[in-house]
């Protein structure tokens, strides 16, 4: 459960976020609203890239200003640009960096490795270098390095906004298919509509906060 008790945000003197109260505990959320809204401050939250400037944010019981090292191997961070998170020279090898932290024994290490690689296609790409791959094959790279770590959540920020249909239908896909709890920061309203929840942001409040079909037709209204 991810639980935000009157938190609010302030970026360079900037009011981002204010007041917001929520408990995240359905699977699929999914966080929409116009540019400037405050969408990625509010899922940066979530993990502890940033913190609250007021309130509190857990994350089963833990406080990301307190426990973050906890709260990063809970919760998982997918960047809308995976060129942010693919650090390393070749696709095994950055999925071997993200592991570090764990010290986990050889043996399991290459089993996740393998099973990552083997759930996105990306055997073959072993030892490709990274920087080759296509954008959709980065961005399955990238939550990759995130589901090897095994969290219990997974945040993306706008995931999709850089790839062709195929591409985004592959992602998607990918999504779908997780087991983990997601929460989805989009602006494609139609990749939505079977969510659980849908939270609408308009000028860091929550401006709506239902089911997509009333959350989706409070947004429009408020664009209109």
């Amino acid at each position: 459960m991810i639980q935000l008790d009157n938190v609010s945000l302030t970026l360079q003197d900037r009011p981002v976020l204010r007041d917001i109260s929520l408990t995240l505990s359905e699977r699929r959320i999914a966080i929409i609203g116009a540019n400037g809204s405050g969408k990625s401050s509010l899922a940066r939250l979530f993990n502890g890239l940033v913190l609250p400037t007021e309130g509190r944010v857990r994350v089963d019981g833990w406080d990301t200003a307190a426990d973050g090292r906890k709260v990063r191997r809970a919760v998982g961070f997918v960047f809308q640009n995976p060129d942010n998170q693919i650090v390393m020279p070749t696709v095994a090898e950055d999925l071997a960096f993200g592991l570090k932290p764990l010290r986990l024994d050889a043996d399991e290490q290459a089993r996740r490795i393998d099973g990552a690689l083997a759930r996105y296609g990306l055997e073959s790409h072993r030892d490709h270098p990274a920087y080759l791959l296509s954008g959709g094959q980065k961005q399955l790279l990238a939550l990759a390095g995130v589901l090897v770590m095994d969290p219990a959540w997974i945040v993306l920020d706008e995931p999709t906004t850089l790839l062709d249909l195929r591409n985004v239908r592959a992602v998607l896909d990918a999504i779908a298919a997780l087991d983990q709890r997601v929460v989805l920061v989009t602006h494609a309203l139609e990749h939505i509509r079977d969510f659980d929840r849908v939270i609408v942001l308009d000028e860091g409040r929550v401006l709506a906060d239902d089911t997509p079909g009333p959350a989706i037709a409070r947004y429009l209204a408020a664009l209109a």
